[in-house]
């Protein structure tokens, strides 16, 4: 399913006031100390659609940074199952976002499926807007094939001037629009600007990888044994920023927390990060990543590698966040080219 509709622009916040006097929590992009985060809307003017980029991304709202799992009664020994989830419009998604969103689909789905991550997602409505200019320094997307929408979204807004064009891509976008009175099929001439509007939009962006994203599992693969680790592991504060802004990061750690009566308690799961100390400490106190190096060159390979090939998808989706986040500047595009040029001159120096 992939319906066109015209909305005038005059008339989005019409639509988003819409929304918020129905059944749906609605979050988006609003500026907040100095940047953007993803936030509940309450009126529409809250809400920006032109924004840079988040500080953190959209999954928080189907991987909550704590999330109760389930309660239980020491004594008793019952377990009841905590699944919260709620109709949630999440509204501005960039496409790089999109794309990790489908990934984590697929994750959370294969195997032992993740019931508490199926719920919100089956609750969950995606409205994209097409980025027109890349929004951040530190952004990639178009080396990444990111730049472009996947077809996980319920409906997909592009800017062509006056109105919106929007891709209707699922039942659940539908719904979305119903008793909506400002939309309507449009024209050849709109067809022709949305047209222009791509071509222009790719100009925009420029590749900034010496390599090219299908060979960039091969040049990962072979830089086992780069020195570039160790450089930056010496300079890596192992905070763990770049986890915690990651849009593709998972990994969680999972506590019990008992009430002080030692009768009821619950459990629960909460954000962690692989690059921080003592994350990969394991029974009898064997840490398996000790060094910084090991834990960089893991999180690197992953994004770039290991995902890729276990679900066709690259784990980094260019949004820049972790270069953002980094306090000592490590970020993805200097990583990625450093090695893909290391790898070129291995090359060459074996051709000569």
């Amino acid at each position: 399913m992939d319906q066109l509709r015209l909305m005038p622009k005059q008339r989005f916040t019409d639509w988003i006031e819409r929304l918020l006097n129905r059944d749906f929590t609605v979050v988006g992009p609003i500026e907040k100390h100095g940047q953007f985060v993803y936030d509940e809307i309450r009126k529409p003017a809250q809400l920006v659609v032109d924004y840079s980029i988040t500080a953190l991304p959209p999954k928080k709202y189907m991987l909550p940074a704590r999330e109760v799992l389930f309660n239980f009664n020491t004594q008793t020994m019952e377990m009841k199952p905590v699944i919260e989830a709620e109709p949630t419009v999440i509204v501005g998604l960039h496409s790089c976002d999109m794309h990790a969103i489908k990934l984590l689909d697929d994750i959370q789905n294969t195997g032992y499926a993740d019931q508490h991550y199926q719920s919100r997602r089956e609750q969950t409505y995606l409205v994209s807007f097409d980025c027109i200019q890349p929004c951040s320094p530190q952004s990639f997307c178009k080396d990444m094939n990111t730049l472009s929408v996947p077809d996980n979204f319920d409906l997909h807004f592009v800017d062509i001037g006056e109105n919106y064009l929007i891709h209707v891509g699922s039942e659940k976008g539908e719904t979305l629009l119903e008793g909506c009175m400002n939309t309507w099929s449009p024209g050849e001439a709109d067809l022709a600007t949305l047209d222009a509007t791509m071509e222009q939009k790719w100009q925009n962006f420029e590749y900034r990888l010496n390599v090219d994203v299908s060979e960039l599992p091969d040049v990962l693969g072979a830089s086992m044994s780069s020195s570039l680790w160790n450089d930056l592991g010496e300079i890596c504060l192992a905070c763990g920023a770049c986890t915690q802004v990651c849009p593709t990061c998972y990994c969680f750690d999972v506590s019990d927390e008992v009430d002080l009566d030692m009768e009821n308690g619950q459990r629960v799961r909460t954000w962690d990060s692989c690059q921080i100390d003592k994350f990969a400490i394991v029974a009898g106190g064997h840490d398996f990543r000790s060094q910084r190096a090991g834990r960089i060159r893991h999180r690197i390979l992953r994004k770039g590698k290991w995902q890729y090939q276990a679900y066709g998808q690259m784990g980094c989706v260019g949004c820049g966040r972790c270069g953002t986040a980094c306090l000592v500047n490590i970020n993805m595009i200097s990583t990625f080219n450093q090695l893909a040029d290391e790898q070129a001159l291995i090359k060459a120096e074996d051709i000569s």
